[in-house]
């Protein structure tokens, strides 16, 4: 019952009088849901579902660049830019991962329930590294020579981690977070003051979290260990408040912190190369400023990528159209993208290998992301781009129609997907 149909009943109706109080309490009842209904903020926010979907897109650039076989920031200013402009995809998805965390615990409003929703989450993603991802980047089931923890383990855990901070306040996550970024060198020199019988025995989980030096579990190979990264989780997570905020103070609020972050990265970089003892290193200045290390990531790494990040976050806000449209799209069923758009690019490269050798070579993917493609037989920029193009036009049809069961099934097991 709408309030202007309230407003407009005629008081003298009998039935209003013979109704008293109870009818009144009713009324009052049901103009309260109705405002409830009407003032309910949406479950979703534009910007977060655009800078996912962006960063979803620059992903497949560096995942074409693998199966094209050239080198990560290699010697030419066009190899290194392709290279740096995906450094942004994974500091986006763990701090964007906090960031859903927080606004879907508000939503449940049940901190149980959410801590039970993250480890669920996350133990799913650790099976799909190890089975479907995995099998999408080898095509083989030969895990007694090569397995790898990549993005999607890191992320995994890290939401299993996460299930236990989200017991303390909000502002008590974000401190921890920062602390883990900030002093994350910790971690490589506590397993020292532990004597070295437990180094050996327990030294290969350690790995996992940080490197120390110790002895890895043999076959595995650890692209992403969890510190820092579990710390930017926990900050996306923290952040999430702002983005409850009021549209006009959450974009001033991700322009500064984002501009912030940036300008203390430059900063610090900058006098990082200009007081640091110099190595050999004869690339331009601004190489070697932006080529800051990634594995683990370090601070300044961090601040470089999420800097600009949040600031897009807040530019996000804004972005209406067909182009913001498609980037929603991606945004939208990012675990969906991610499966898909490698699975895509492997036989796309088996593809064009076998137009340019008469051959496809699969053995040269076997180990990927690590291949070993030999560099007489590698792509160059053009190709690289013409065929990152067609395997994101062509991801777009069936990302766009799972968002859409998806968008009807939101309670249900696809929503851990």
């Amino acid at each position: 019952m709408s309030e202007g149909f309230l407003a407009n009943r005629n008081t003298l109706d009998p039935s209003v009088t013979l109704a008293g109080t109870t009818g009144d309490r009713k009324e009052s009842r049901t103009k309260e849901a109705t405002k409830t209904t009407v003032e309910r903020p949406s479950s979703r926010i534009s910007s977060i579902d655009i800078v996912r979907g962006a960063v979803m897109v620059l992903m497949a650039i560096d995942h074409v660049r693998v199966y094209s076989g050239l080198p990560a920031g290699g010697p030419t200013a066009g190899i290194f830019f392709t290279r740096w402009i995906t450094h942004f995809c994974a500091p986006a998805f763990a701090f964007l991962a906090g960031t859903s965390a927080f606004l879907y615990g508000r939503k449940l409003a049940n901190t149980p329930g959410l801590a039970k929703y993250l480890v669920t989450r996350g133990i799913v993603l650790v099976i799909l590294e190890l089975t479907v991802i995995r099998f999408a980047w080898t095509f083989n089931f030969d895990y007694t020579h090569f397995v790898l923890a990549g993005v999607i383990w890191m992320l995994g855990w890290c939401m299993v981690l996460l299930a236990g901070l989200v017991w303390l306040s909000t502002k008590t996550v974000g401190v921890i977070g920062l602390a883990i970024i900030f002093f994350q060198q910790i971690f490589g020199e506590l397993p020292q003051v532990f004597p070295e019988p437990v180094r050996s025995a327990f030294g290969w989980i350690w790995e996992f979290f940080y490197p120390a030096g110790l002895k890895q579990w043999e076959s595995v190979t650890i692209l992403y260990v969890l510190i820092p990264w579990i710390g930017v989780m926990a900050v996306g997570y923290a952040f999430g408040a702002i983005m409850t905020l009021k549209p006009d103070e959450r974009i001033r609020l991700c322009l500064k912190i984002g501009t912030s972050a940036t300008v203390i990265f430059l900063t610090a970089g900058c006098l990082v190369l200009f007081f640091l003892p110099k190595h050999a290193d004869n690339r331009p200045f601004l190489f070697q400023l932006l080529d800051q290390k990634k594995y683990p990531a370090s601070q300044l790494y961090l601040l470089m990528t999420l800097g600009p990040t949040i600031v897009l976050l807040g530019v996000a806000e804004r972005m209406r159209g067909w182009f913001a449209g498609i980037l929603t799209t991606f945004g939208r069923v990012p675990m969906f993208y991610y499966m898909l758009h490698i699975l895509a690019i492997h036989i796309a490269a088996l593809i064009v290998t076998f137009l340019r050798e008469g051959r496809a070579y699969p053995v040269w993917y076997a180990t990927a992301p690590f291949t070993q493609v030999p560099p007489p037989h590698r792509w160059g920029l053009p190709l690289l781009y013409l065929v990152f193009a067609l395997v994101v036009a062509f991801l777009y049809f069936p990302c766009r129609w799972f968002a859409k069961i998806k968008a009807r099934h939101r309670e249900g097991w696809l929503r851990y997907i």
